[in-house]
């Protein structure tokens, strides 16, 4: 077949083809493209098949590799798409380091990450190795600043790499729950200065998860010398972490002993961290090679075809294998573990559109059964693979005492096959869903670049809407705003029963079928699971309980409203909207209804020195939370004391209307004035900075207050479209921004 006529199949979609011009092809120093897609699935597969072994003519696959990409049946992460066949030549999405107890390992593991990000990949710590804040330190007779502070180091060198502008830094940092500061790295994201460039999850062991059952204190251990420091109520602890992930989505849970558990080389190391959405444990020095299947292109006439889901399977495993080869990786030690391991990770997107396809619903026994039994597929044929690549190169070189070593299952070339990821970016670039998840929206309103607004509906929808008669702008409209169609009577119920959204559905559902697929993954699942804005507590710490139960390695949740920014516009059953859109002004928003001022409120007063004398800065709140905010200064009258009190009306008037604290300090921290006051981090640039660090100063004393210390979320930073939650990150899905790279 001609490179011309395999081009001429490609078809991709408005969304994908921005996607890639803006992310993945080559360019000019000017930002001119210099290659088509086209261009780029054939560097990729050139690339690849390059590292074959032996003589490639006898067994090319590049014209197998370049087919699967162009006809968007598997592709590969982002990273081996944007750097195959390129100077770069780093193609892992993933990896992690270690961090020692000490200076020379910290600032070690934090220049290695450097490193990591510029080549665009992400990182995954445990900091659970750092002895605790206040502990003693001999070498200088002084104390031990602990890790929260040291982690704070490394956000901000990975706030300073910026990646090329092709993608961002992102980090996982997990701290086991036994360590001496768990409480303060639970709490570490009410600050909403700190830790931005991070996702946060509690490394938890079985002890702790049976204390909690059974309402039992744990051990506290300091990691500098292994002794017991003391007792912590494990339901207390787990309490916290179910709070702050009500309030913000963070921390998640990662389940350490359930990783290790199937650690396939436990003799070359303990899994102690993952990649920063989850899906991937890793050893220290390890990175991950990953890729997905696009499931909707595994239906044909309302049927799974098992054939051609196995040879891509197989295809798509061997790529893999591959690109372990082809890889230049930012460190020798990196090179060396991951061709010692040799992991790879195959996954999935499009099940969402599969399900559809096939007239189920995601919601059902069925769903979750076939869920299960498509993974379970996937994972037996990547291994068939495996073992036949075993065959022909020989077995990953740590497979002596691995699990796999063992006369009655025969050598492996990979110690781990199946991952399933989020796929944000390329789920956009194969127009499928992403990962295991459902349907976000079947339609929703996105707003362009010109300030006109859109309206998004899915392709598969609008697709049977057409053929069956009852598709209309008006019916499109109303479905953007509503952003579920389950409770609209014009569309037919067989089709209201297969098109469910992520909020359709129960965050039970969402539960089990993370774990169906968990049951056949290698690794571990990257997933949402989706709250409504009015779930409880007691909702947060069933799922988590379930999903412990079900025999999930992680779990992650959002529950909708809790960052200060949000992503559609959704109505619930009441009509009362769920969300507040992002894009529409916030005060036009019915969610947004100003509060009625009460009789009585309570509050503090905070003394705040700026260059024109003291200003005294009262903050109250009601049952809600913040409510209003006073000014006076210790000079009456003139214009210094007519602006504050402008600033502390309008901030008043936001904060009764549903802004929230963390808008409130973004919008006015830093302005500067000509008679600034102080020195160092008590330095006050103007009167709206000392407003703005007054409200930081209230909300780090309200510790009861989890609630109001918000994650930026939301709103694209690129192009200010709408921001998805899914697989433990944030997408846009209008130009291919990942929160988690």
């Amino acid at each position: 077949m001609s490179n011309k006529k395999t081009a001429a199949k490609l078809k991709l979609s408005k969304n994908a083809l921005t996607v890639l011009t803006k992310r993945y092809l080559k360019r000019e120093g000017d930002g001119t493209p210099t290659e088509t897609p086209e261009d780029m699935f054939r560097r990729v597969a050139q690339t690849i098949n390059g590292a074959e072994p032996g003589d490639k003519k006898n067994g090319n696959y590049e014209q197998q590799y370049y087919q699967t990409m162009t006809n968007l049946d598997f592709l590969p992460n982002s990273p081996t798409l944007m750097n195959a066949g390129r100077e770069l030549g780093q193609l892992s999405a993933c990896f992690v380091l270690p961090v020692g107890d000490s200076m020379e390992s910290i600032f070690e593991a934090i220049k290695n990450t450097a490193l990591i990000h510029k080549s665009g990949g992400g990182t995954g710590f445990s900091f659970s190795r750092i002895r605790p804040a206040n502990d003693e330190v001999r070498s200088t007779s002084g104390v031990s600043s602990g890790p929260i502070s040291f982690m704070q180091v490394f956000d901000a060198a990975t706030e300073t790499i910026k990646q090329g502008g092709t993608r961002r830094g992102a980090n996982m940092g997990i701290l086991r729950v036994d360590h001496p500061d768990i409480m303060s790295f639970i709490m570490a994201k009410r600050d909403l200065t700190i830790l931005t460039n991070f996702n946060i999850s509690v490394g938890v062991t079985e002890a702790f998860m049976e204390a909690v059952e059974k309402g039992q204190d744990y051990d506290i251990i300091n990691p500098r010398d292994g002794k017991v420091m003391k007792q912590l109520n494990a339901s207390k602890v787990f309490n916290q972490i179910i709070d702050m992930a009500w309030a913000n989505g963070e921390p998640g849970i990662v389940f350490l002993d359930r990783l290790n558990r199937d650690n396939p080389t436990p003799l070359v190391g303990e899994y102690e961290s993952t990649n920063p959405c989850g899906e991937q444990p890793l050893l220290p020095y390890e990175s991950c090679n990953l890729g997905s299947i696009n499931l909707a292109n595994m239906v044909v006439d309302g049927k799974i075809v098992w054939d051609k889901l196995e040879q891509t399977t197989k295809l798509a495993t061997r790529f893999l294998d591959n690109v372990i080869e082809a890889n230049k990786y930012p460190l020798p030690e990196i090179d060396e573990m991951t061709r010692a391991n040799r992991k790879i990770g195959l996954g999935v997107m499009g099940w969402a559109d599969m399900l559809i396809l096939l007239e189920t619903p995601y919601n059902s026994q069925e769903g979750i059964a076939l869920g299960g039994k498509v993974m379970q597929f996937i994972n037996e044929k990547s291994h068939e693979e495996s073992k036949q690549l075993a065959k022909e190169r020989g077995a990953f070189p740590n497979f002596k005492g691995s699990l796999f070593d063992n006369p009655g299952l025969g050598p492996i070339r990979n110690s781990t096959c199946t991952t399933i990821a989020p796929t944000g970016t390329i789920s956009i670039i194969a127009n499928c869903s992403s990962g295991v998840e459902p349907l976000f929206a079947v339609s929703y309103i996105r707003q362009v670049l010109d300030k006109n607004k859109l309206i998004e509906v899915h392709p598969l929808f609008e697709k049977i809407a057409k053929q069956r008669g009852f598709y209309s702008e008006v019916l499109m409209q109303e479905i953007a705003e509503k952003g579920t169609i389950q409770d609209i009577e014009a569309i037919p119920a067989d089709i209201r029963r297969i098109f469910v959204t992520s909020h359709d559905i129960t965050p039970k559902d969402h539960v089990l079928m993370q774990a169906a697929f968990q049951k056949h993954t290698d690794n571990a699942v990257s997933k949402t699971v989706n709250f409504c804005q009015d779930a409880t507590r007691e909702d947060v710490s069933t799922v988590y309980r379930l999903a412990y139960k079900e025999g999930c390695k992680g779990v992650t949740i959002y529950r909708d409203g809790s960052r200060d920014m949000q992503v559609l516009s959704v109505a619930g059953k009441d009509g009362e909207e769920r969300k507040v859109d992002t894009t529409v002004p916030i005060e036009s928003k019915k969610a947004s209804r100003k509060r009625e001022r009460p009789r009585a409120l309570t509050g503090s007063t905070y003394q705040m020195e700026t260059g024109c004398g003291p200003l005294y800065i009262t903050i109250n709140e009601d049952e809600n939370g913040l409510f209003e905010l006073f000014t006076t200064m210790g000079k009456a009258g003139g214009c210094a004391a007519s602006q504050c009190e402008a600033i502390g009306r309008l901030v008043s008037l936001a904060w009764r209307s549903g802004g929230q604290a963390r808008q409130t300090v973004k919008q006015l921290i830093g302005i500067t004035c000509h008679k600034p006051a102080g020195f160092g981090e008590n330095r006050i640039t103007s009167c709206a900075d000392a407003v703005a660090k007054a409200i930081e100063l209230h909300m780090l004393n309200e510790e009861d207050s989890p609630t109001l210390f918000t994650n930026n979320g939301g709103a694209c930073p690129d192009c200010g479209g709408p921001v998805e939650h899914e697989g433990g990150c944030c997408v846009c899905h209008s130009c291919g921004y990942s929160e988690c790279a």
